[in-house]
């Protein structure tokens, strides 16, 4: 198998990508171009050949400082009632490819990538998800995000991030 992680790009062959998820699908069709293009995102395609498999999207973002946990609110400056975070914004499996790993091989990749940045280029104390259905949510709790109150949403700190030996 010669799966590859690369940005998204005119040879791909998005046109028949199908997660089942009209809005997942819809923005690999339309409007991802558009996003890259405002620089609102990057998202990256897992491929083979010239096969979409599935995709990813990474942007920079921030979470109010009381939705993270307790311990690691005590580590940041009371001054900051935002702390920034990397969002992982979307990711699809293509309905043909589902259970073959594919998503976590995705998800770790945006975890390393996310991590390296943070580590040299951007801050962010971890990642953040926000889960479409339940389904989405128990696959972001098997890698260790935790739900954030009230907001929908998943994190998952750096340090933790650290711990997986990506």
């Amino acid at each position: 198998m010669s799966l590859k992680i690369g940005l998204r790009n005119s040879s791909l062959n998005k046109r028949d990508f199908s997660c089942g998820k009209a809005m997942l699908d819809n923005y690999i069709h339309f409007q991802a171009g558009q996003d890259i293009k405002r620089k609102l995102c990057v998202v990256f395609v897992l491929f083979e050949d010239t096969v979409v498999k599935g995709y990813y999207t990474l942007s920079n973002a921030s979470i109010a400082a009381l939705l993270v946990p307790e311990n690691i609110q005590k580590k940041m400056p009371k001054a900051y009632e935002a702390l920034p975070v990397t969002l992982l914004g979307r990711l699809a499996i293509d309905k043909k490819f589902k259970g073959q790993g594919l998503g976590g091989i995705q998800l770790i990749d945006a975890l390393k990538r996310s991590y390296e940045i943070a580590g040299n280029t951007l801050g962010s104390i971890g990642v953040v998800v926000a889960p479409l259905d339940d389904d989405a949510v128990a696959f972001y709790k098997k890698f260790g995000f935790i739900s954030l109150p009230d907001s929908g949403k998943m994190f998952l700190p750096m340090p933790d991030i650290a711990k997986l030996g990506l």
